[in-house]
């Protein structure tokens, strides 16, 4: 079995997205395209992190169900490694539903109870000796989605078979970004929000990604990489801060861009890149992917 370059571990599901050409509000009926695509925050970064040339493993919770098996199939298909799912009996598989319009997000549904109530069945190959155990943890990068519990987030954030890995942790959305709390103070663990999520984990607002980035830092989290949609983002090393400002480009879909953001960059750091540098491509790849591309 080939080793992983990183463990994705989170929502691994189906994302159906409606998305239309002219804006919207609440009750909207209007012609659009619906589709639907391996999707979840766990998932998309994978996905991305193939297109920068490395290998995935996704650790997550799936269905024994025709969508499940789908799943499976499309994933492992685009290279990224299946084996280590929890695949339940019981549990559907996830899936997640959003309405986009020519002004955005409109509105979004994450049905991810199976993640939920798989809980720490997901994590079984870090401690059975397939990628790990309590005395020899898996060293590596671990990319972490906000869509596991509160508890678990809370678990891993003192578990021996995360205490040797280069944490890199994203909220699914604002909704729950402050379940993000329970990893401030871990040694190694970065944090990838946007201006909002920023404002939650400190319970306040801010005008500007560097300031919300500063706050952070102050709070005890080791690193913070802070976005602003088409304005100034910035990155806080243990209070050191970067900043860098994405290009212009015409937006065609939002969903999923913060995974992009996220990949890219530690794709770019993997590759030896400093983090001036880690910033910009990252900002590059997430414009490049809202415009309707595919980063690389």
């Amino acid at each position: 079995m080939k080793q992983p370059d990183i463990l994705c571990i989170g929502s691994v599901l189906w994302d159906i997205i409606g998305r239309a050409s002219s804006h919207m509000r609440a009750g909207s009926d209007v012609p659009g395209r619906i589709t639907r695509l391996p999707g979840g925050v766990a998932m998309n970064i994978a996905m991305t992190l193939i297109n920068f040339g490395l290998t995935p493993a996704v650790l997550s919770a799936v269905g024994r169900d025709a969508e499940g098996d789908e799943l499976v199939h499309e994933a492992a298909g685009l290279g990224i490694i299946t084996d280590h799912l929890y695949r339940s009996d019981d549990l559907p598989t996830d899936a997640y539903m959003a309405i986009e319009g020519a002004n955005g997000l409109i509105a979004a549904i994450a049905d991810a109870h199976s993640l939920e109530q798989a809980g720490t069945k997901i994590l079984r190959a870090l401690s059975d000796g397939t990628l790990g155990t309590d005395a020899a943890p898996w060293s590596g990068l671990v990319a972490l989605d906000g869509n596991l519990t509160r508890d678990l987030l809370a678990d891993i954030a003192k578990s021996p078979l995360f205490a040797a890995s280069d944490l890199r942790v994203a909220p699914a959305s604002p909704g729950k970004a402050e379940r993000l709390l329970a990893l401030v103070g871990h040694p190694s663990a970065t944090l990838y929000v946007n201006l909002e999520e920023a404002g939650l984990l400190c319970q306040t607002t801010f005008d500007t990604a560097a300031d919300g980035a500063a706050a952070l830092s102050k709070r005890g989290v080791h690193r913070v990489l802070v976005t602003d949609g088409g304005k100034l983002a910035a990155e806080c090393l243990d209070g050191d801060i970067c900043t860098a400002q994405p290009p212009e480009v015409l937006v065609t879909r939002v969903t999923g861009a913060g995974d992009t953001f996220m990949a890219a960059h530690i794709a770019s750091e993997v590759q030896g890149m400093d983090r001036q540098a880690a910033l910009i491509r990252a900002l590059n790849a997430a414009a490049t992917y809202v415009s309707g591309e595919t980063p690389s």
